[in-house]
């Protein structure tokens, strides 16, 4: 009957909107959807009043593309929050379907107490009408442990990054941008004049994880470095795979156990 409910319930804000969402909603992490080209993905955001920044291959026959808009960046631009300026849509030309991030679920997470509902919903709302017959995807939480959440006991939450260096933001955005000529840069989003989101390439045997993960979650690639106020951070490898990948088993996660600390590794190596 709860199942039910549930499916009653997002089938009423995907046709008829939504206008608020109550702490024990459970909240998709991925709205899927059937495949489209990547050109025509493209102008479908485009014309909903988004900007695509960046377009990524996280894994063979398979396009990430990045994208914001003004509301995004505002949310963005506050302290601490840079990583809620983005969302993702996977376009996967072998098993012919998308997954876009919900920017309900991952707006919550990442702005916690500070989340706006009507901007994220706004989000939602413009995403679904630019691509028809979108439904959640399996992998969920709810809405109101999102604000608050972590794998289990001793892991990391959203204010636990990993530190990757410190110095001037001048400095610190020279050495990313131009670490090995600059090819490992995906895209750069300044967001003030104190914060830039980086997206940023990983090595190719630490990508390799989405082989065990699974292809249906590759847009939690390019991972991403902030650079505010002299510092640079990452979200914690154990905290975003683990948001990313809300039905991810212990058993799981420790096929994958190495990940976390190769990914650290990668990204502070632009900054020694």
């Amino acid at each position: 009957m709860k199942k039910i409910i549930v499916a009653v319930v997002y089938y009423m804000f995907l046709f008829f909107g939504i206008t608020s969402v109550s702490a024990s909603d459970k909240i998709s992490a991925y709205l899927l959807g059937s495949q489209v080209e990547v050109s025509v993905a493209k102008t479908k955001l485009q014309d909903a009043g988004f900007e695509v920044i960046a377009s990524y291959e996280p894994v063979k026959n398979g396009t990430t593309l990045i994208f914001t808009n003004d509301a995004l960046k505002a949310e963005g631009a506050k302290p601490k929050r840079s990583h809620v300026a983005i969302l993702r849509m996977f376009i996967d030309d072998k098993e012919k379907t998308i997954s876009i991030t919900n920017p309900i679920y991952f707006g919550r997470a990442f702005m916690q107490d500070y989340y706006k509902e009507d901007v994220f919903i706004a989000q939602y709302e413009k995403i679904n009408s630019a691509f028809a017959n979108l439904k959640g995807s399996k992998d969920s939480l709810d809405f109101d442990d999102l604000a608050t959440f972590h794998f289990m006991m001793g892991m990391p939450y959203y204010e636990d990054p990993d530190e990757l260096a410190t110095g001037s933001n001048e400095e610190l955005l020279a050495k990313a941008k131009n670490y090995k000529e600059g090819k490992l840069l995906i895209f750069e989003l300044k967001l003030s004049d104190k914060c830039t989101l980086l997206g940023y390439e990983l090595g190719d045997n630490t990508k390799k994880f989405i082989e065990k993960t699974g292809r249906v979650n590759a847009s939690v690639l390019p991972y991403c470095i902030s650079i505010e106020d002299g510092a640079a951070t990452s979200l914690a490898a154990k905290y975003y795979l683990a948001v990313s990948y809300p039905l991810l088993s212990m058993g799981e996660f420790m096929t994958i156990s190495s990940v976390p600390g190769e990914i650290e590794n990668d990204l502070k190596q632009p900054f020694e």
